[in-house]
């Protein structure tokens, strides 16, 4: 059997888990909470109050932390890239149906409220230029996105584990700023996110752990791949008006590092974090390349903490056109 058939075989005998799966990981509608659960009512004779306490908030924040997260809502409305991604995976069957892609139309229900309710929190902000956020947005969709993984499963799960978990770091760490700078609001939709974002690695996390648990070799040697490649971000492609694609990545990768949003170092400890999880020391039945492939990622942690010593993280030299104050 090819290596093909047999990741299908792999999805198949995971498929037939999905409906426990969703159950676990995944909420439903009804019990969700929802985009005007946490923004202003404006039916409400004090919503004008509000949307001052928010517009005063917002203008004290951090310019750089306030980038990031217009950069981290540009990053959530960009979601039909993901699922159109997603829905071309092998084992995926989107023309008749099947669990996977159950799954994947249920965990896009889930995270299309992420991206509508930071948005509206921006409208209501007073310091964003809507129209050029709305550029960004649109170009970052067009533009698409290449991960590295192709259509293979093994890969896509390695980074939805991984981007999973980033994302979570960055949503909770700016609403642990948030908080301490005295906007409560904000720091609670920011953690309401992160826990899905939690939520939603949790579940690609116990999908290679079952990979791992079927072909051991194989997953491993897909989960080497992904970290040789390095895990690109969703992000990677970001520029806004009459900029070339992906010109913005690096200003806006800085203003994370500087803001202590989304680290190098972040990317290590999540990497030590999958390490773990997926108990890659103690992996059985490894044949010489899935041998080879474990070694190199037991000593990948140390080699990139060497490398960030190195990291200078420059000032900041440019002017995001996304912030209008």
């Amino acid at each position: 059997m090819n290596l093909n058939n047999i990741r299908l075989e792999v999805m198949q005998t995971i498929g037939k888990s999905m409906d426990e799966l969703i159950g676990k990981y995944l909420k439903s509608v009804e019990e969700n909470w929802q985009p005007t659960d946490m923004l202003p009512d404006a039916t409400n004779p004090e919503f004008i109050e509000d949307v001052r306490e928010i517009q005063e908030l917002c203008r004290e924040m951090d310019y750089d932390l306030f980038t990031v997260l217009v950069g981290d809502t540009i990053t959530e409305e960009a979601l039909p890239t993901y699922e159109s991604w997603l829905m071309s995976v092998q084992g995926v069957d989107q023309v008749n149906g099947n669990g996977w892609s159950k799954w994947v139309r249920a965990w896009t229900a889930e995270e299309n409220r992420h991206g509508d309710l930071l948005n509206k929190y921006l409208y209501l902000s007073g310091r964003v230029n809507m129209r050029e956020m709305e550029v960004s947005t649109q170009y970052l969709i067009s533009d698409g996105f290449d991960i590295g993984t192709g259509m293979d499963p093994y890969k896509n799960f390695v980074y939805t584990s991984f981007q999973e978990l980033a994302t979570n770091v960055s949503h909770r760490r700016v609403a642990s700023f948030s908080r301490k700078a005295g906007n409560k609001q904000l720091a609670k939709i920011c953690n309401t996110i992160a826990k899905d974002e939690a939520r939603h690695a949790s579940a690609y996390m116990d999908f290679v752990r079952r990979i791992f648990e079927l072909d051991p070799s194989e997953m491993m040697m897909a989960f080497e791949a992904m970290m040789k490649n390095k895990i690109v971000m969703p992000a990677m492609f970001l520029r806004e008006s009459g900029q070339q694609i992906g010109e913005l990545w690096e200003h806006f990768s800085d203003a994370a590092q500087r803001s202590m949003v989304y680290t190098t170092q972040d990317y290590i400890t999540i990497l030590k974090s999958l390490i773990a999880d997926w108990n890659i020391n103690d992996i059985k039945g490894l044949n010489d390349k899935g041998e080879r492939a474990r070694d190199y990622l037991m000593k990948l942690p140390d080699r990139l903490e060497r490398i960030s010593q190195r990291i200078v993280v420059p000032k900041r030299d440019h002017t995001f056109k996304w912030i209008a104050t």
